[in-house]
């Protein structure tokens, strides 16, 4: 495997910070409502790295190093897991199970609509993330892919909604996806792409 001495500590952290946050619910490290808390780390958790993957293409343009790719696949993964954790948190913390209240919350919370669409999403993703996948689809999986774009608005959207009294912390998330998105617009890429060319060109002996 290619970028095994990488992508191996990629996922050791990864994997490792839901189990920190759990040893910090389990210490009454999270406050009156460690269930709430852990919800809400788990819904910025996959935020962030849903973010860190997006900004895994340009970093490879930038840098010319091809092994930021390399984990791009199993971040998004991850970001699926930490997704489905937050529903997961949701559903067993805040509704105690009662599934028979989730139609009620949705009318009273319409977050909780736009935070599922974004999970449905994911879950397109993630299911089609395998190289089988993209030999079926073909052209077709590049356009479902695309998906990511709108995926990061509803998550934005949602996250909004819920943290409405830390507007700050929102606010730089959104300024962070705003600007990985504009990068994905054809002539920042180019532009991006050319100067890394350039500084290849000035770096070699010679020139």
């Amino acid at each position: 495997m290619r970028y095994w001495w990488w992508r191996l500590p990629v996922f050791l952290i990864v994997a490792s910070v839901p189990f920190y946050w759990l040893y910090q619910a389990w210490a009454f490290a999270l406050g009156p409502d460690p269930g709430k808390v852990l919800v809400d780390r788990l819904g910025q958790g996959a935020l962030v790295l849903l973010l860190i993957t997006l900004a895994l293409t340009p970093l490879q343009r930038f840098t010319g190093w091809s092994g930021w790719v390399a984990v791009r696949r199993q971040l998004g993964l991850w970001t699926f897991a930490y997704a489905s954790l937050h529903l997961g948190g949701y559903l067993f913390f805040i509704l105690g199970l009662e599934i028979a209240r989730l139609p009620e919350e949705i009318v009273e919370r319409p977050y909780i609509l736009v935070g599922s669409l974004a999970f449905v999403g994911l879950l397109a993703l993630a299911l089609t993330s395998n190289r089988w996948s993209m030999r079926r689809l073909g052209k077709r999986w590049k356009q479902l892919h695309r998906l990511v774009y709108p995926i990061v608005l509803l998550a934005l959207l949602h996250m909004l909604w819920v943290v409405r009294s830390d507007a700050g912390r929102w606010a730089l998330y959104a300024a962070i996806a705003a600007f990985l998105l504009a990068l994905r617009i054809p002539a920042l890429s180019g532009a991006l792409g050319r100067w890394r060319s350039r500084r290849t060109i000035s770096a070699k002996p010679g020139i």
